[in-house]
């Protein structure tokens, strides 16, 4: 048997928010029928990650697949003390689904979608946090949208912790005579991804939702750790 896909999503409290992580696991399932997949949420939503674990039987292997788009303290932290708190599993612990060219194809239809006009600079609107690997992932991801676009400016500005902040990267490349969209770098809808079309001066992108390069992503992480021989829970948790 496949080891069980555990999507572990942040939790919100915007109420769209668990329907679009419910419809990114859908099409996860359309396009792996036979695989075991469960949702935990690290806060706010139900059902929580350790109940997700709990609930899975005595000895199953599982990979928790995070969500999220960086290597900050979730991934850090709270997935591998989440993993041992379930001694009765055998958990590996994939990569974020950050950076990753997947990533930038979902990243380039929204933004085509929302309107973007050819040439324009994008500000690539992200989360933030205070880890510096998860800025540079950031980074990264900014720099291969920008190659996807062509060379234009891709400039990584964030919601909370880190700066840039939206407004003041929509600023600086308005004032540099650039057209302006914003790239919403949010797996789902809240607070953060609308402030941040909120400061688009022009075409401001959806979260990355169910976009079916999404789905892909999660079964390939999914896929990466899976082929790793299953360490018991909270040992040699591996990104892949």
């Amino acid at each position: 048997m496949p080891a069980t896909l555990v999507a572990v999503a942040h939790g919100s409290r915007d109420p769209r928010a668990l329907d679009t992580v419910s419809a990114l696991l859908d099409r996860v399932r359309e396009l792996r029928p036979r695989l075991d997949v469960r949702l935990g949420h690290i806060e706010l939503n139900e059902p929580l990650l350790d109940d997700t674990l709990r609930a899975l039987p005595e000895g199953t292997e599982a990979v928790l697949v995070p969500l999220l788009l960086g290597r900050g303290h979730h991934v850090k932290h709270d997935l591998p003390r989440a993993a041992r708190r379930a001694p009765h599993l055998r958990i590996r612990q994939a990569a974020p689904l950050g950076p990753h060219p997947l990533l930038v194809e979902a990243l380039h239809e929204r933004l085509l979608d929302a309107g973007m006009q050819p040439g324009s600079a994008v500000v690539l609107a992200a989360a933030g946090s205070r880890d510096p690997e998860s800025a540079f992932d950031t980074r990264r991801t900014a720099a291969l949208l920008a190659e996807r676009l062509g060379g234009v400016p891709v400039v990584p500005a964030y919601a909370s912790a880190a700066s840039p902040t939206v407004p003041e990267a929509v600023r600086a490349l308005t004032a540099r005579g650039h057209r302006v969209a914003v790239a919403s770098y949010f797996t789902a809808p809240g607070t953060f991804a609308a402030q941040s079309a909120a400061a688009a001066p022009g075409p401001a992108a959806a979260p990355l939702g169910d976009h079916p390069a999404l789905a892909r992503l999660v079964l390939h992480r999914h896929d990466r750790a899976a082929a790793l021989a299953c360490a018991p829970a909270g040992r040699e948790l591996a990104t892949a």
